[in-house]
């Protein structure tokens, strides 16, 4: 069951204040803060930063990718892929790391973010969201690809902070995108009285669920956390 966003701004806005918001933490960070710690298990500042220079480059050739349809995927289906995979996981925080750590100068690391993430946005801008795209083995919308990239924006904002207290927090359109996303993985809204924050935490398994948040969802409980 899919439940449509509530949020009716372009998939293309929402994907530019999730970028936006993300690139605002980015901007002002040195060496010193790229080596604290992140709410992804094994990955510091930097570490996270590069993995979403690659989510950045997968949206550039998705974007430039035409694909026939039907699609086969939506903003909220996208996600049924991403199980939690052990060994899969393992194997992404190891290549991140090796490949974080050839940057020794974080400045260059910390521009390319910000110079892909702006060229992300404008190829965004520029398509219209009801092209068809490809991206790893899967046709949607261009629109609901961009729903899926501010929803991965925003929870890695929520990690990319966890050491960072001054850090300003996700732009309140991408959490609304995670909130849709998750309502819609669950097949109804959630019965709790959660933040959109504690929400993208507690439902991709970054926090654990409480004995009473495990009674209030009942079975679906057993289904968290919707996707990692």
């Amino acid at each position: 069951m899919t439940i449509a966003p509530a949020d009716t701004r372009p998939p293309a806005d929402v994907l530019r204040a999730a970028y936006t918001a993300f690139a605002d933490v980015v901007r002002p960070l040195g060496d010193e803060e790229s080596w604290r710690s992140t709410g992804c298990t094994g990955w510091a500042v930097r570490d996270l930063i590069l993995h979403c220079v690659t989510d950045c480059q997968r949206a550039l050739v998705a974007l430039h990718t035409p694909a026939t349809g039907p699609p086969d995927r939506d903003a909220v289906t996208y996600w049924r892929d991403w199980r939690p995979d052990p060994v899969g996981a393992a194997n992404g925080r190891r290549w991140i790391r090796v490949g974080a750590s050839m940057f020794l100068d974080f400045g260059q690391l910390r521009e390319l973010y910000l110079e892909t993430a702006a060229a992300t946005v404008t190829a965004a801008a520029a398509t219209a969201p009801d092209r068809l795209v490809a991206t790893q083995g899967h046709v949607l919308t261009a629109g609901d690809l961009m729903t899926t990239l501010a929803v991965e924006a925003a929870i890695h904002h929520l990690d990319l902070v966890v050491e960072l207290p001054d850090a300003p927090g996700p732009s309140p359109a991408g959490l609304a995108a995670v909130r849709a996303t998750l309502d819609g993985l669950l097949g109804r809204p959630v019965p709790l009285a959660w933040s959109d924050e504690h929400y993208a935490r507690a439902a991709t398994g970054r926090v654990p669920l409480t004995e009473a948040e495990r009674r209030s969802l009942g079975a679906d409980a057993e289904r968290v956390p919707l996707f990692s």
